[in-house]
């Protein structure tokens, strides 16, 4: 399907820019052949892409999905460790970079295997045991890694049928609207700009504009607001996908006197909780924000407000490609397009349903409307899924197994409260132990600040359970003044 759309587009229509390169459709589809055969001709058959968003990317990408070979997208945010977790997770046997000397240092005794003479990437290749590599569900071909809610990240096993119903269904719902000019904000390597910001602008004849993080300012671990603000300005897209993160930054800077693009036409923005009082600032400033919710386990988009069918502090209602229902204790299921299975996990039907673990109701319109998450997984501001037991173990550890709380529930940072004791920890020691922490832990999960309770975490004061456990919601009401100062604290400095 999608090639066929390629093939369809007008041939002198631009299809990838990048302010480096422009491909148009004449060329596009030629060039994923010859991209194809490249590949193939290098024998692996799991390739895993690691670069920055660009043509570069973007052509790989294509050629993996179009030659039905099996690829796996690595985040940038991921540190090392994860990186070779994923790599030898999925039995990837070739890595394709556009970064050689960072991949020479990470992939010690993979060999160099020259460079594709059209994306110009790098292709890093490994002997290995077949017979031990993880077996993937039949029709496997995207594994996506989650955004490492834990120290490994679980593979997602996605079927290219279920990829193209999702862009097609996110066309399909801006159909009514101009879009010509897709730029995409979030890496490629995320799901959600991998399927609707490339798949669905391409299914539509658009030009998907895809700047580096070096030109939109966009990173995980902070973002450079005058950078981003720049390229929207000088690139002038009539569609963006974003977290709530940049979209409070695109707000806040309309607020003091910067101009939106008078082509913005659709601003997507999902990936964690957004607020109603933000929905109201970019509306009053002219930021045409539609929220939307889907996860990876689902193959992304599940549903997504439009301009014809549109309702504030919903997600939308659902898209046509899947089905979903709320459960008597009120947690979402999604039917009809989903994964294949986790990596090393007995595989399954995509259309069998999928507990999501979030909580929601439907109205009497059918528009979805979130309520929080079961169990105690939050997900940054920036759309990054973080587990606290994780990011808390490697900071008590360090602490003599003191009780520390961290959060960032639709936050851009992560913070934590260190419980107090009889034999309070220094100050320096306990900076001490957050750097080591942090050292160990990929940006989005690093703790930015932190402040001591005001007294210890005990089972008698109902902080904590009887095996020691922390009661979250418990501290969280308590504590919400000293959480909101932690943040202040950036805001003023």
């Amino acid at each position: 399907m999608l090639l066929d759309a390629l093939r369809s587009a007008p041939p002198g229509a631009h299809a990838l820019v990048d302010g480096r390169r422009t491909i148009s459709y004449g060329a596009l589809p030629s060039l994923i052949q010859h991209e194809i055969e490249w590949l193939r001709g290098g024998g692996a058959e799991r390739h895993a892409l690691l670069a920055d968003n660009g043509v570069p990317w973007a052509l790989a990408d294509l050629a993996l999905h179009a030659g039905e070979m099996l690829s796996v997208p690595l985040p940038g945010s991921f540190t090392p460790a994860q990186m070779m977790h994923a790599l030898d997770d999925a039995g990837v046997d070739a890595v394709l970079t556009d970064d050689a000397t960072r991949a020479q240092t990470l992939l010690q005794g993979w060999r160099l295997d020259g460079a594709s003479p059209v994306s110009g990437l790098h292709r890093f290749h490994r002997q290995l045991d077949l017979a031990s590599r993880p077996v993937a569900p039949a029709g496997t071909r995207k594994i996506t890694y989650t955004s490492g809610s834990t120290s490994n990240p679980k593979g997602v096993c996605l079927s290219g049928p279920a990829l193209e119903a999702i862009a097609e269904s996110v066309a399909g719902a801006t159909r009514e609207l101009s879009i010509e000019r897709h730029l995409c904000i979030l890496p490629l390597a995320t799901l959600l700009e991998n399927v609707a910001g490339l798949y669905a602008p391409l299914l539509r004849g658009a030009t998907c504009v895809v700047p580096p993080s070096s030109v939109t300012g966009m990173s995980y671990g902070g973002l450079d607001a005058a950078r981003l603000l720049g390229t929207l300005s000088r690139e002038q897209p009539n569609s963006l996908i974003l977290v709530p993160e940049l979209l409070q930054a695109l707000v806040i800077a309309a607020e003091r006197g910067w101009q939106p693009p008078a082509s913005l036409q659709f601003v997507a923005v999902g990936g964690a909780k957004v607020s109603r009082e933000l929905l109201a600032r970019a509306d009053a400033v002219g930021i045409p924000v539609h929220e939307g919710y889907g996860l990876s386990e689902c193959a992304s988009v599940v549903c997504l407000n439009t301009p014809a069918s549109r309702r504030a502090g919903t997600v939308g209602r659902p898209l046509p490609h899947v089905r979903v229902r709320v459960d008597a204790a009120g947690q979402v299921h999604v039917a009809g397009n989903t994964m294949l299975g986790y990596l090393g996990d007995p595989s399954r039907a995509p259309l069998d349903e999928i507990a999501t673990g979030d909580l929601g109701t439907f109205d009497a319109d059918g528009y979805l409307q979130l309520h929080g998450r079961i169990g105690n997984r939050f997900i940054t501001s920036f759309g990054r899924n973080v587990s606290p037991e994780w990011v808390e173990c490697e900071i008590t550890q360090r602490l003599g197994g003191r009780p520390v709380l961290v959060y960032g529930e639709s936050r851009p940072y992560v913070v934590a409260i260190v419980g107090a004791s009889d034999q309070q920890s220094p100050d320096a020691a306990v900076e001490a132990a957050i750097d080591a922490a942090n050292a160990a832990l990929p940006n989005y999960a690093q703790v930015r600040h932190w402040a001591r309770a005001p007294g210890p975490f005990t089972f008698a004061d109902g902080t904590l359970t009887a095996n020691g456990r922390l009661r979250r919601q418990e501290i969280h009401s308590r504590l919400d003044a000293l959480l909101d100062d932690l943040y202040r604290a950036e805001l003023a400095s």
